[in-house]
Protein backbone atom coordinates (compact mmCIF):
# COMPACT_ATOMS: atom_id res chain seq x y z
CA UNK A 1 0.00 0.00 0.00
CA UNK A 2 1.08 3.46 -0.73
CA UNK A 3 -1.05 6.51 -0.90
CA UNK A 4 -3.81 5.75 -3.30
CA UNK A 5 -2.83 2.26 -2.22
CA UNK A 6 -3.82 2.98 1.42
CA UNK A 7 -7.36 1.76 1.29
CA UNK A 8 -9.62 4.38 2.80
CA UNK A 9 -12.97 3.64 4.43
CA UNK A 10 -15.06 6.51 3.08
CA UNK A 11 -17.37 6.14 0.08
CA UNK A 12 -17.91 8.89 -2.47
CA UNK A 13 -20.42 9.14 -5.34
CA UNK A 14 -18.98 10.59 -8.53
CA UNK A 15 -20.75 11.96 -11.60
CA UNK A 16 -19.19 11.22 -14.97
CA UNK A 17 -17.47 14.11 -16.72
CA UNK A 18 -16.89 15.04 -20.35
CA UNK A 19 -19.80 12.89 -21.50
CA UNK A 20 -18.26 9.66 -20.22
CA UNK A 21 -20.60 6.88 -19.21
CA UNK A 22 -20.62 6.03 -15.50
CA UNK A 23 -22.13 2.66 -14.72
CA UNK A 24 -23.02 1.10 -11.41
CA UNK A 25 -20.60 -0.82 -9.24
CA UNK A 26 -22.38 -4.03 -10.13
CA UNK A 27 -21.41 -3.84 -13.80
CA UNK A 28 -20.69 -7.29 -15.17
CA UNK A 29 -17.99 -7.70 -17.78
CA UNK A 30 -20.42 -9.81 -19.77
CA UNK A 31 -22.34 -6.59 -20.46
CA UNK A 32 -19.30 -4.87 -21.90
CA UNK A 33 -17.69 -6.78 -24.75
CA UNK A 34 -18.18 -6.00 -28.45
CA UNK A 35 -21.11 -3.71 -29.24
CA UNK A 36 -23.19 -3.63 -32.42
CA UNK A 37 -20.66 -1.38 -34.14
CA UNK A 38 -17.86 -3.82 -33.43
CA UNK A 39 -16.18 -1.67 -30.79
CA UNK A 40 -14.61 -3.32 -27.76
CA UNK A 41 -15.86 -1.93 -24.44
CA UNK A 42 -14.04 -2.25 -21.13
CA UNK A 43 -14.99 -1.05 -17.65
CA UNK A 44 -12.25 0.31 -15.39
CA UNK A 45 -12.44 1.31 -11.72
CA UNK A 46 -10.54 3.61 -9.40
CA UNK A 47 -10.30 6.83 -11.31
CA UNK A 48 -9.44 9.76 -8.97
CA UNK A 49 -12.26 10.91 -6.70
CA UNK A 50 -13.04 13.35 -3.92
CA UNK A 51 -10.77 16.36 -3.68
CA UNK A 52 -8.62 15.15 -6.58
CA UNK A 53 -10.46 17.36 -9.10
CA UNK A 54 -7.50 18.02 -11.36
CA UNK A 55 -6.53 14.36 -11.38
CA UNK A 56 -10.10 13.36 -12.24
CA UNK A 57 -10.10 15.88 -15.06
CA UNK A 58 -6.81 14.45 -16.29
CA UNK A 59 -8.24 10.93 -16.22
CA UNK A 60 -11.30 12.00 -18.19
CA UNK A 61 -9.16 13.84 -20.72
CA UNK A 62 -7.02 10.72 -21.09
CA UNK A 63 -10.10 8.59 -21.77
CA UNK A 64 -11.22 10.98 -24.50
CA UNK A 65 -7.79 11.17 -26.11
CA UNK A 66 -7.22 7.42 -25.83
CA UNK A 67 -10.54 6.73 -27.56
CA UNK A 68 -9.61 9.15 -30.35
CA UNK A 69 -6.38 7.26 -30.88
CA UNK A 70 -8.15 3.90 -30.54
CA UNK A 71 -11.60 4.41 -32.12
CA UNK A 72 -12.39 0.71 -31.81
CA UNK A 73 -12.18 0.83 -27.96
CA UNK A 74 -14.66 2.30 -25.46
CA UNK A 75 -13.46 2.90 -21.89
CA UNK A 76 -16.16 3.21 -19.23
CA UNK A 77 -15.00 4.57 -15.86
CA UNK A 78 -16.88 2.90 -13.00
CA UNK A 79 -16.88 4.68 -9.67
CA UNK A 80 -16.69 2.68 -6.48
CA UNK A 81 -15.69 5.91 -4.79
CA UNK A 82 -12.88 5.91 -2.31
CA UNK A 83 -13.87 2.36 -1.45
CA UNK A 84 -11.23 1.33 -3.97
CA UNK A 85 -8.93 1.85 -1.01
CA UNK A 86 -10.92 -0.10 1.59
CA UNK A 87 -9.89 -3.77 1.97
CA UNK A 88 -13.24 -5.10 3.30
CA UNK A 89 -15.12 -3.48 0.43
CA UNK A 90 -12.66 -4.85 -2.12
CA UNK A 91 -13.10 -8.34 -0.65
CA UNK A 92 -16.89 -7.97 -0.80
CA UNK A 93 -16.78 -6.94 -4.46
CA UNK A 94 -14.57 -9.94 -5.23
CA UNK A 95 -16.94 -12.31 -3.43
CA UNK A 96 -19.97 -10.78 -5.12
CA UNK A 97 -18.43 -10.84 -8.58
CA UNK A 98 -19.02 -7.09 -9.01
CA UNK A 99 -15.48 -6.12 -9.94
CA UNK A 100 -14.98 -4.24 -13.19
CA UNK A 101 -13.26 -5.66 -16.27
CA UNK A 102 -10.01 -4.04 -15.14
CA UNK A 103 -9.95 -3.78 -11.37
CA UNK A 104 -7.42 -2.13 -9.09
CA UNK A 105 -5.70 -4.10 -6.36
CA UNK A 106 -2.67 -4.05 -4.10
CA UNK A 107 0.32 -6.28 -4.67
CA UNK A 108 -0.85 -7.98 -1.49
CA UNK A 109 -4.21 -8.83 -3.04
CA UNK A 110 -2.99 -11.52 -5.44
CA UNK A 111 -3.81 -14.47 -3.20
CA UNK A 112 -7.34 -13.41 -2.35
CA UNK A 113 -8.01 -12.53 -5.99
CA UNK A 114 -6.86 -15.99 -7.04
CA UNK A 115 -8.93 -17.59 -4.26
CA UNK A 116 -12.00 -15.72 -5.50
CA UNK A 117 -11.59 -17.12 -8.99
CA UNK A 118 -12.16 -13.65 -10.46
CA UNK A 119 -8.83 -13.10 -12.23
CA UNK A 120 -7.81 -13.94 -15.77
CA UNK A 121 -4.39 -15.27 -16.70
CA UNK A 122 -2.98 -12.57 -18.99
CA UNK A 123 0.44 -14.11 -19.56
CA UNK A 124 0.02 -14.64 -23.30
CA UNK A 125 -1.13 -11.04 -23.82
CA UNK A 126 1.49 -9.23 -21.71
CA UNK A 127 4.12 -8.41 -24.30
CA UNK A 128 5.64 -5.55 -26.24
CA UNK A 129 2.98 -5.85 -28.95
CA UNK A 130 0.22 -4.84 -26.53
CA UNK A 131 2.31 -2.68 -24.13
CA UNK A 132 5.18 -0.98 -25.92
CA UNK A 133 7.12 -0.39 -22.67
CA UNK A 134 6.53 -3.89 -21.28
CA UNK A 135 10.12 -5.07 -21.60
CA UNK A 136 11.25 -2.06 -19.52
CA UNK A 137 8.87 -2.67 -16.59
CA UNK A 138 10.86 -3.86 -13.57
CA UNK A 139 10.76 -7.68 -13.60
CA UNK A 140 10.52 -7.75 -9.80
CA UNK A 141 7.21 -5.89 -9.99
CA UNK A 142 5.84 -8.30 -12.57
CA UNK A 143 6.85 -11.18 -10.34
CA UNK A 144 4.68 -9.88 -7.51
CA UNK A 145 1.58 -10.46 -9.64
CA UNK A 146 2.74 -13.85 -10.88
CA UNK A 147 1.67 -17.21 -9.49
CA UNK A 148 2.77 -20.55 -10.86
CA UNK A 149 4.40 -18.85 -13.81
CA UNK A 150 1.15 -17.09 -14.75
CA UNK A 151 0.68 -13.31 -14.72
CA UNK A 152 -2.60 -11.93 -13.39
CA UNK A 153 -2.09 -8.17 -13.17
CA UNK A 154 -0.03 -5.28 -14.52
CA UNK A 155 1.94 -3.21 -11.97
CA UNK A 156 1.13 0.51 -12.12
CA UNK A 157 2.73 1.91 -8.93
CA UNK A 158 5.29 0.95 -6.30
CA UNK A 159 6.77 2.46 -3.17
CA UNK A 160 9.00 2.02 -0.13
CA UNK A 161 8.59 3.50 3.34
CA UNK A 162 10.58 6.11 5.21
CA UNK A 163 10.15 8.75 7.93
CA UNK A 164 7.99 11.68 6.81
CA UNK A 165 8.35 14.79 8.94
CA UNK A 166 6.95 18.32 9.20
CA UNK A 167 9.77 20.85 8.81
CA UNK A 168 7.72 23.70 10.27
CA UNK A 169 7.02 21.80 13.48
CA UNK A 170 10.65 20.67 13.64
CA UNK A 171 11.80 24.29 13.54
CA UNK A 172 9.22 25.39 16.10
CA UNK A 173 10.38 22.60 18.42
CA UNK A 174 14.05 23.58 18.02
CA UNK A 175 14.94 20.50 15.96
CA UNK A 176 17.31 20.40 12.98
CA UNK A 177 15.31 19.83 9.78
CA UNK A 178 18.50 18.69 8.05
CA UNK A 179 19.26 16.08 10.70
CA UNK A 180 16.06 14.10 11.29
CA UNK A 181 15.96 11.12 13.67
CA UNK A 182 17.97 8.06 12.64
CA UNK A 183 16.88 5.75 15.47
CA UNK A 184 13.60 5.09 17.25
CA UNK A 185 15.12 6.56 20.39
CA UNK A 186 15.72 9.79 18.50
CA UNK A 187 12.18 9.64 17.10
CA UNK A 188 10.86 9.38 20.65
CA UNK A 189 12.94 12.35 21.83
CA UNK A 190 11.88 14.48 18.85
CA UNK A 191 8.22 13.51 19.24
CA UNK A 192 8.28 14.61 22.86
CA UNK A 193 9.62 18.05 21.93
CA UNK A 194 7.10 18.47 19.10
CA UNK A 195 4.11 17.43 21.22
CA UNK A 196 5.21 19.96 23.85
CA UNK A 197 4.18 22.67 21.37
CA UNK A 198 0.60 21.89 22.42
CA UNK A 199 -2.42 22.88 20.33
CA UNK A 200 -3.34 19.23 19.73
CA UNK A 201 -0.12 18.40 17.90
CA UNK A 202 1.05 14.80 17.90
CA UNK A 203 4.82 14.46 17.80
CA UNK A 204 4.51 11.08 16.12
CA UNK A 205 1.35 9.55 14.68
CA UNK A 206 0.49 5.98 13.78
CA UNK A 207 -2.25 3.85 12.21
CA UNK A 208 -4.11 1.15 14.13
CA UNK A 209 -7.31 0.32 12.23
CA UNK A 210 -8.64 -0.74 8.83
CA UNK A 211 -5.65 -3.05 8.15
CA UNK A 212 -3.37 0.01 8.13
CA UNK A 213 -2.13 -0.73 11.65
CA UNK A 214 -0.92 -4.17 10.63
CA UNK A 215 0.61 -2.74 7.49
CA UNK A 216 2.67 -0.23 9.50
CA UNK A 217 3.52 -2.82 12.15
CA UNK A 218 5.14 -4.79 9.33
CA UNK A 219 7.31 -1.87 8.24
CA UNK A 220 8.27 -1.13 11.85
CA UNK A 221 9.09 -4.81 12.32
CA UNK A 222 11.31 -4.79 9.22
CA UNK A 223 13.14 -1.78 10.64
CA UNK A 224 14.05 -3.97 13.62
CA UNK A 225 15.24 -6.78 11.37
CA UNK A 226 12.18 -8.92 12.13
CA UNK A 227 10.00 -11.09 9.92
CA UNK A 228 6.22 -11.40 9.77
CA UNK A 229 6.32 -15.06 8.74
CA UNK A 230 8.76 -17.95 8.89
CA UNK A 231 10.89 -18.54 5.76
CA UNK A 232 8.46 -21.20 4.50
CA UNK A 233 5.50 -18.85 5.04
CA UNK A 234 3.66 -21.37 7.20
CA UNK A 235 4.03 -19.82 10.67
CA UNK A 236 3.90 -16.37 12.27
CA UNK A 237 7.36 -15.08 13.21
CA UNK A 238 6.62 -11.66 14.70
CA UNK A 239 6.17 -12.77 18.32
CA UNK A 240 9.83 -12.24 19.15
CA UNK A 241 12.16 -9.56 20.47
CA UNK A 242 11.76 -7.46 17.33
CA UNK A 243 7.95 -7.52 17.47
CA UNK A 244 7.97 -6.70 21.18
CA UNK A 245 10.32 -3.78 20.59
CA UNK A 246 7.97 -2.33 17.96
CA UNK A 247 5.04 -2.27 20.37
CA UNK A 248 7.17 -1.14 23.32
CA UNK A 249 8.42 1.88 21.35
CA UNK A 250 4.86 2.89 20.55
CA UNK A 251 3.62 2.33 24.09
CA UNK A 252 6.48 4.41 25.48
CA UNK A 253 5.64 7.32 23.20
CA UNK A 254 1.86 7.00 23.66
CA UNK A 255 1.73 6.65 27.44
CA UNK A 256 5.24 7.27 28.73
CA UNK A 257 5.56 10.60 26.92
CA UNK A 258 1.99 11.35 25.75
CA UNK A 259 3.54 12.41 22.44
CA UNK A 260 1.14 10.64 20.05
CA UNK A 261 -2.06 12.49 20.87
CA UNK A 262 -5.20 11.20 22.53
CA UNK A 263 -7.10 10.25 19.38
CA UNK A 264 -6.18 6.77 18.19
CA UNK A 265 -7.63 4.02 15.96
CA UNK A 266 -6.51 6.12 13.01
CA UNK A 267 -6.87 4.96 9.44
CA UNK A 268 -5.27 6.37 6.29
CA UNK A 269 -7.39 9.47 5.83
CA UNK A 270 -7.52 10.25 9.55
CA UNK A 271 -3.77 10.59 9.95
CA UNK A 272 -3.26 12.52 6.72
CA UNK A 273 -6.12 14.89 7.53
CA UNK A 274 -4.31 15.72 10.76
CA UNK A 275 -1.02 16.04 8.89
CA UNK A 276 -2.56 18.41 6.35
CA UNK A 277 -3.80 20.55 9.22
CA UNK A 278 -0.27 20.78 10.65
CA UNK A 279 -1.04 18.58 13.64
CA UNK A 280 1.47 15.76 13.01
CA UNK A 281 5.23 16.01 13.50
CA UNK A 282 6.28 12.63 12.09
CA UNK A 283 4.88 9.42 10.67
CA UNK A 284 6.13 6.64 8.46
CA UNK A 285 5.01 6.60 4.85
CA UNK A 286 5.97 6.55 1.20
CA UNK A 287 6.99 9.63 -0.83
CA UNK A 288 3.51 10.05 -2.26
CA UNK A 289 1.99 10.47 1.19
CA UNK A 290 3.19 14.06 0.89
CA UNK A 291 1.37 14.24 -2.43
CA UNK A 292 -1.87 13.19 -0.73
CA UNK A 293 -1.36 15.71 2.08
CA UNK A 294 -1.25 18.44 -0.56
CA UNK A 295 -3.76 17.28 -3.18
CA UNK A 296 -6.39 15.75 -0.88
CA UNK A 297 -5.90 17.20 2.58
CA UNK A 298 -5.05 20.87 1.92
CA UNK A 299 -1.53 20.73 3.28
CA UNK A 300 1.54 22.56 1.97
CA UNK A 301 4.17 20.56 0.17
CA UNK A 302 7.03 22.80 1.32
CA UNK A 303 6.25 21.85 4.92
CA UNK A 304 7.28 18.23 4.47
CA UNK A 305 10.50 16.27 4.05
CA UNK A 306 11.45 12.62 4.12
CA UNK A 307 14.28 10.59 5.61
CA UNK A 308 15.19 6.90 5.63
CA UNK A 309 13.28 4.68 8.02
CA UNK A 310 14.92 4.70 11.47
CA UNK A 311 16.16 1.54 13.18
CA UNK A 312 16.58 0.68 16.82
CA UNK A 313 20.29 1.45 17.05
CA UNK A 314 20.96 3.02 13.65
CA UNK A 315 19.37 3.05 10.25
CA UNK A 316 16.64 0.50 9.68
CA UNK A 317 17.65 -3.04 8.78
CA UNK A 318 14.82 -3.15 6.24
CA UNK A 319 11.75 -1.28 5.07
CA UNK A 320 8.46 -2.27 3.55
CA UNK A 321 7.94 -1.99 -0.19
CA UNK A 322 4.75 -2.61 -2.10
CA UNK A 323 2.41 -1.17 -4.65
CA UNK A 324 -0.60 -1.74 -6.83
CA UNK A 325 -1.72 -2.94 -10.20
CA UNK A 326 -4.72 -3.77 -12.36
CA UNK A 327 -6.21 -7.25 -12.56
CA UNK A 328 -8.33 -8.48 -15.46
CA UNK A 329 -11.68 -10.14 -14.84
CA UNK A 330 -11.84 -13.85 -15.59
CA UNK A 331 -14.38 -13.90 -18.44
CA UNK A 332 -12.92 -11.17 -20.63
CA UNK A 333 -12.47 -11.87 -24.30
CA UNK A 334 -8.97 -11.70 -25.84
CA UNK A 335 -10.03 -8.45 -27.51
CA UNK A 336 -11.00 -6.94 -24.15
CA UNK A 337 -7.71 -8.00 -22.56
CA UNK A 338 -5.74 -6.40 -25.39
CA UNK A 339 -7.86 -3.25 -25.16
CA UNK A 340 -7.30 -3.14 -21.40
CA UNK A 341 -3.56 -3.46 -21.80
CA UNK A 342 -3.54 -0.63 -24.32
CA UNK A 343 -5.43 1.58 -21.84
CA UNK A 344 -3.08 0.73 -18.97
CA UNK A 345 -0.10 1.43 -21.20
CA UNK A 346 -1.48 4.86 -22.10
CA UNK A 347 -2.58 5.84 -18.60
CA UNK A 348 0.11 4.21 -16.44
CA UNK A 349 3.17 3.07 -18.40
CA UNK A 350 4.09 5.72 -20.96
CA UNK A 351 6.53 8.53 -20.06
CA UNK A 352 4.84 11.82 -20.92
CA UNK A 353 1.31 10.36 -20.78
CA UNK A 354 -1.23 9.61 -18.05
CA UNK A 355 0.36 9.50 -14.60
CA UNK A 356 3.69 10.47 -16.20
CA UNK A 357 2.34 13.56 -17.99
CA UNK A 358 4.48 15.87 -15.90
CA UNK A 359 3.97 18.85 -18.23
CA UNK A 360 0.25 18.70 -17.44
CA UNK A 361 0.72 17.97 -13.75
CA UNK A 362 3.33 20.67 -13.13
CA UNK A 363 0.95 23.69 -12.97
CA UNK A 364 -1.69 21.73 -11.06
CA UNK A 365 -1.82 21.19 -7.31
CA UNK A 366 0.18 18.02 -7.73
CA UNK A 367 3.84 17.53 -6.74
CA UNK A 368 6.18 16.58 -9.58
CA UNK A 369 9.63 15.33 -8.65
CA UNK A 370 8.85 12.67 -6.06
CA UNK A 371 11.00 9.51 -6.24
CA UNK A 372 7.91 7.42 -6.96
CA UNK A 373 6.57 5.46 -8.78
CA UNK A 374 9.72 3.77 -10.04
CA UNK A 375 8.16 1.26 -12.41
CA UNK A 376 10.88 0.87 -14.98
CA UNK A 377 14.06 -1.18 -14.70
CA UNK A 378 17.03 0.92 -13.65
CA UNK A 379 19.18 1.80 -16.66
CA UNK A 380 16.51 1.11 -19.27
CA UNK A 381 15.88 3.77 -21.90
CA UNK A 382 12.29 4.18 -20.71
CA UNK A 383 13.50 4.71 -17.13
CA UNK A 384 15.96 7.36 -18.31
CA UNK A 385 13.23 9.09 -20.31
CA UNK A 386 10.86 9.17 -17.33
CA UNK A 387 13.60 10.50 -15.03
CA UNK A 388 14.54 13.27 -17.46
CA UNK A 389 10.91 14.35 -17.80
CA UNK A 390 10.46 14.28 -14.01
CA UNK A 391 13.53 16.42 -13.38
CA UNK A 392 12.69 18.86 -16.18
CA UNK A 393 9.20 19.49 -14.80
CA UNK A 394 9.81 19.28 -11.05
CA UNK A 395 7.67 21.80 -9.19
CA UNK A 396 8.81 20.79 -5.70
CA UNK A 397 12.04 21.08 -3.81
CA UNK A 398 13.56 17.68 -4.49
CA UNK A 399 16.08 18.27 -1.72
CA UNK A 400 13.23 17.39 0.65
CA UNK A 401 13.80 13.79 -0.45
CA UNK A 402 17.58 13.92 -0.74
CA UNK A 403 18.22 12.05 2.50
CA UNK A 404 15.67 9.38 1.63
CA UNK A 405 17.16 8.81 -1.81
CA UNK A 406 20.80 9.05 -0.75
CA UNK A 407 20.46 6.48 2.04
CA UNK A 408 18.46 3.57 0.63
CA UNK A 409 17.26 0.95 3.08
CA UNK A 410 16.90 -2.67 1.88
CA UNK A 411 13.34 -3.15 0.65
CA UNK A 412 11.37 -6.17 1.77
CA UNK A 413 8.09 -7.25 0.24
CA UNK A 414 4.80 -7.70 2.00
CA UNK A 415 4.04 -11.12 3.49
CA UNK A 416 1.83 -13.75 1.93
CA UNK A 417 -1.86 -13.16 2.73
CA UNK A 418 -0.86 -9.68 3.82
CA UNK A 419 -4.31 -8.10 4.09
CA UNK A 420 -5.67 -10.87 6.32
CA UNK A 421 -2.53 -10.73 8.47
CA UNK A 422 -2.71 -6.95 8.69
CA UNK A 423 -6.29 -7.20 9.94
CA UNK A 424 -5.09 -9.44 12.79
CA UNK A 425 -2.15 -7.18 13.63
CA UNK A 426 -4.44 -4.14 13.83
CA UNK A 427 -5.53 -5.46 17.22
CA UNK A 428 -1.97 -5.50 18.54
CA UNK A 429 -1.39 -1.94 17.35
CA UNK A 430 -4.68 -0.63 18.70
CA UNK A 431 -4.08 -2.47 21.97
CA UNK A 432 -0.88 -0.61 22.85
CA UNK A 433 -2.23 2.72 21.61
CA UNK A 434 -5.56 2.67 23.46
CA UNK A 435 -4.73 1.08 26.82
CA UNK A 436 -1.94 2.08 29.21
CA UNK A 437 -2.29 -1.35 30.83
CA UNK A 438 -1.93 -3.33 27.62
CA UNK A 439 0.17 -6.49 27.84
CA UNK A 440 2.52 -6.64 24.87
CA UNK A 441 3.32 -10.33 25.32
CA UNK A 442 -0.37 -11.21 25.41
CA UNK A 443 -1.20 -9.05 22.39
CA UNK A 444 1.51 -10.67 20.28
CA UNK A 445 0.66 -14.18 21.47
CA UNK A 446 -2.99 -13.71 20.51
CA UNK A 447 -2.03 -12.30 17.12
CA UNK A 448 0.42 -15.16 16.57
CA UNK A 449 -2.26 -17.75 17.31
CA UNK A 450 -4.75 -16.10 14.94
CA UNK A 451 -2.26 -15.78 12.10
CA UNK A 452 -1.19 -19.41 12.52
CA UNK A 453 -4.84 -20.45 12.37
CA UNK A 454 -5.30 -18.39 9.24
CA UNK A 455 -2.27 -19.93 7.56
CA UNK A 456 -3.23 -23.45 8.60
CA UNK A 457 -6.72 -23.03 7.13
CA UNK A 458 -5.22 -22.11 3.77
CA UNK A 459 -2.57 -24.82 3.62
Amino acid sequence: MSVPQYRKAAAFALAAGLGLSLTACSTKSGDSSNDASGKVTITVDCQPVGAQKELLQNWNEDVVEFQKQNPDIVVKSVSVGEQCNNPPDFTARLAGGTVTDLFYGYMTDLQQVLDSGQAKDITEFANKENVSTWDSVDPALKEVFTDGGKLYAVPVKNYSMGLVYNKVLFQQAGLDVNNPPKTWGEVRAAAKKISALGNGIAGYSEYSAGNTGGWHFTSLLYSQGGQVLSPDGKKAAFNDAAGKQVLQNLKDMRYGDNSMGDRQLLQWGDLLTNAGAGKVGMFIGAPDSTQAIVSQFQGKFQDWAMAPLPGQDGLAKGTLGGGEGYFFKKDLTPEQVKAGLKWIEYQKLLPGKGQFDYVRLKPQNYPVGLPQPLLFANGSEVQKQELELRKANANVDTTNFALFEATPVPIKGEPRNAQAIYAVLDAAMSGVLTSPNSNIDALLKTAEEKVNQLLAAES
